[in-house]
């Protein structure tokens, strides 16, 4: 929103400045069309238009590819959603502010540039699924202007500014799900470890909780640990050489 005063600073008119994502030559195209800017179906200024440029692979910011970010699935408590490490990129983009006249520029590019320091810093949910979050800041890099002529150098058609961004974003692989592990069975061998060789010792763990929805350590008072679910207040039963509990 820009605004318009006359010769003593009373506001005459209020610019709502409409944003088209639209490259600069086929902005510029439009604009040319109608020399005096008064034809119904003219481009009125001011305007602006932006553009996502390219994607370009941030080294810098990688992180170990086989991380993984957990999250809780409400809809089964025994499994639980993963998504392996963002990608990092930058994002580069271009905002073209198209006026008649520098005052209409300047008043435009005052509300913009304030907030870039030279960063501006965005709280974004990136992944709502499993409720990842992340500060993505927006980098200023330039601003320049270009005056814009059509026949004689008098007759200016449109004074152009150009602001240039870096986002430094990711880009995130599919949401996963998998049944959380409660069970686990350890076996002791003798020899090569890559044989069917006798085992000598067995230790299994598994979830223990008793009928009352007590934790316990104690197999014999334990309900079938494929009734309890994750969320249950439950302990852990470990027993030797035992019967391996299989789902």
């Amino acid at each position: 929103m820009i605004t318009r005063e006359d010769a003593d600073g009373n506001v005459v008119d209020n610019i709502k400045v409409p944003l088209t994502y639209a490259k600069k030559d086929k902005m510029l195209a439009r604009v040319v069309q109608d020399p005096n800017l008064d034809a119904e179906t003219a481009l009125v200024l001011p305007r602006m238009s932006f553009i996502l440029h390219d994607y370009q692979y941030d080294a810098d910011r990688k992180l170990q590819t086989l991380n993984r970010i957990v999250a809780k699935d409400y809809d089964d408590v025994n499994k639980f959603l993963f998504q392996y490490q963002a990608v990092p990129y930058n994002l580069n983009f271009s905002l073209w502010i198209y006026v008649k006249n520098a005052e209409d520029g300047t008043k435009i590019i005052e509300q913009i540039l304030p907030y870039f320091t030279p960063d501006f810093t965005a709280h974004i949910n990136l992944v709502p699924e499993i409720d990842i979050a992340m500060k993505i800041p927006i980098i200023f890099n330039t601003a320049v202007s270009e005056e814009v002529f059509e026949g004689d150098l008098i007759t200016r058609r449109a004074l152009i500014w150009e602001l240039s961004f870096t986002m430094k974003g990711f880009m995130f692989g599919p949401v996963k799900k998998e049944p959380i592990i409660k069970f686990a069975t350890t076996n002791a061998r003798i020899g090569n470890t890559t044989s069917y060789s006798e085992i000598i010792d067995q230790v299994v763990v598994t979830p223990g909780l008793d009928a009352n929805g007590n934790p316990t350590t104690n197999a014999a008072v334990s309900i079938s640990p494929l009734l309890i679910d994750l969320e249950d207040n439950w302990d852990y039963v470990v027993e030797r050489s035992g019967l391996i509990i299989t789902e």
